[in-house]
């Protein structure tokens, strides 16, 4: 077989053309600090990073979506603190007024000091976030849920929800029949039997509108009057072990947010592990390759100059 001119420098061209395009691939790969920067580097490989991709993102969204629970969750911990607070001063006041040698003055006194605690409970119960939304009135968080007049509650039934990992959908808020209008299962019975009124503000103002009521000198008012404080007590005690039956659900909630923050955070460094061993570039390779790769170049360069300075006349010198 024949062996022309025109079949060799094709051959060398090609040569240093496959020689010429390794190069600049692995020159690619080091200015990008990737081994696979377009599908045809690595099928398999660019395939996989696509899905490993989506795992991210997705992962990066239940990152944020737990950040927003955890303000929600941290707030409303927060507004409970203080509606705990206000319902021991209530408490002990409901239980000083029970004695029977205050005079009608000191009674009215203690319904000023409730009524001030009951306005303080209403302003919490129609807390908003930083955005204007009621944090216990369920999914319509564009109105007040609490009358303040009343007591009488108009919020949603249905706590707000959120998913915050992949299996994990959480109730980031409470409703405030959950809070202000609930007792527990091991609520006591109130004096004469049952549990009477679970509204905390309903219990307030039974409390406050005997208290202003002047019962010296008539002992059947005054036992009315006693009657309706001692239920009220108990009462705003049973509300009181309710509140802090949430507040422990809430404690519960912002501990696990924080065990799957971090078990997202290790999720993503393992994420971010995968995606360099299938795509970023192994330097002391890359770096070897370009070397050697460079010096075939060269050697090609250097073969086909000496293939064309070749001629018949110069072999038979």
């Amino acid at each position: 077989m024949r062996i022309s001119t025109q079949m060799m420098y094709q051959q060398n061209m090609r040569g240093i053309t496959d020689s010429q395009s390794k190069w600049l691939g692995y020159g690619e790969q080091m200015s990008t600090g990737k081994r696979v920067n377009r599908p045809s580097d690595d099928p398999i490989a660019a395939s996989q990073a696509v899905v490993l991709s989506q795992a991210q993102a997705q992962n990066s969204q239940f990152a944020l979506a737990r950040t927003f629970a955890s303000q929600k969750v941290s707030l409303e911990d927060n507004v409970l603190s203080q509606v705990n607070t206000a319902i021991t001063s209530a408490q002990e006041k409901l239980v000083y007024a029970g004695n029977g040698t205050l005079s009608d003055d000191d009674r009215l006194s203690l319904s000023t000091d409730l009524q001030g605690i009951r306005d303080q409970l209403m302003n919490l119960a129609n807390s908003t976030d930083g955005n204007g939304r009621y944090i216990f009135a369920g999914y319509k968080t564009e109105s007040a849920p609490f009358d303040s007049a009343t007591g009488a509650y108009s919020g949603g039934t249905e706590a707000i929800s959120q998913q915050v990992d992949s299996a994990r959908n959480m109730s980031v808020s409470h409703t405030g029949q959950q809070v202000f209008e609930s007792i527990t299962s091991n609520a006591q019975e109130i004096p004469g039997g049952g549990y009477g009124d679970t509204n905390m503000f309903k219990i307030l103002d039974n409390a406050i509108a005997a208290l202003k009521v002047p019962v010296a000198n008539d002992p059947a008012a005054a036992e009315t009057q006693g009657a309706i404080v001692a239920a009220s007590a108990v009462g705003i005690k049973n509300t009181q072990n309710n509140v802090l039956t949430v507040l422990a659900d809430v404690g519960t909630k912002m501990n696990e947010l924080d065990k799957l923050d971090a078990l997202g955070a290790d999720r993503a460094l393992g994420q971010t592990k995968q995606m360099s061993d299938l795509v970023d570039v192994d330097w002391n390779s890359a770096i070897s390759s370009y070397t050697m790769q460079q010096a075939a170049l060269q050697a090609s360069y250097k073969a086909f100059s000496d293939m064309q300075g070749m001629s018949l006349f110069q072999l038979n010198k």
